[in-house]
């Protein structure tokens, strides 16, 4: 039985997950994948088919990237999932240099950390245009003043980068939650309002079709 031919018939945008360790990107990942796969087809992939590595499972950190794709109602998205550990920045740079946006996850009962603002200045500083966010675990707080508190922060920490803080959408839930199947507002609704943010906020990108061929490469291996 022959190939079936893969034909894409939606633009393609790159995206990444990026933030503080432990705040749930590869969490986020894994329940986009799953939503989106119910919604518009595709394949689900569980956090431990992102995490793959024994020492990324035994550790319970992302330490390469991680690359995934799924397909909202209007785009075809590959995903790479940064790791947000200090020690693995180079990583994170390799994975976010080809993002036309980038989704911020940020634990929303602990607010920004150190490596949520290296993050976002490191993708400012490699080209990143467009930032979304998602404030995690919002299922871990009781207070809505809290979240607000934590949402005026991370504006404020966009804006200090050049990045528009007051424009830049930001959705509450709880990625757990979601891939747990969760119909709750922050559960499988908050990662439909998430990707419906992605589709609008990050333009359509303009790909340099007539120039040189160019192809990155993220890793070399000595034989």
């Amino acid at each position: 039985m022959s190939k079936e031919k893969f034909e894409r018939t939606k633009p393609h945008v790159n995206v990444g997950t990026i933030g503080h360790v432990d705040h749930g990107k590869t969490t986020l990942t894994a329940a986009i994948t799953k939503v989106m796969a119910e919604l518009q087809g595709g394949t689900f992939k569980d956090y431990a088919d992102i995490d793959n590595a024994p020492e990324e499972r035994e550790r319970g950190i992302t330490i390469s990237t991680a690359h995934v794709e799924y397909e909202t109602a209007n785009r075809h998205y590959a995903h790479v999932d940064c790791p947000g550990h200090a020690d693995y920045v180079k990583n994170m740079i390799t994975g976010a240099a080809q993002m036309d946006g980038a989704i911020l996850v940020v634990n929303a009962a602990d607010g920004p950390m150190p490596q949520t603002r290296e993050h976002i200045l490191l993708s400012r500083q490699v080209g990143v245009p467009y930032i979304v966010v998602f404030l995690n675990k919002a299922d871990m707080v009781d207070d809505a003043e809290l979240i607000e508190l934590v949402e005026m922060e991370v504006r404020e920490l966009l804006d200090s980068y050049d990045f528009p803080g007051d424009d830049t959408p930001i959705i509450v839930g709880s990625a757990l939650k979601a891939l747990e199947g969760d119909t709750s507002e922050i559960g499988v609704p908050s990662i439909m309002r998430l990707t419906e943010a992605m589709d609008s906020y990050f333009p359509e990108p303009e790909r340099a079709i007539d120039g040189a061929f160019l192809m990155p490469i993220e890793d070399v291996f000595s034989i």
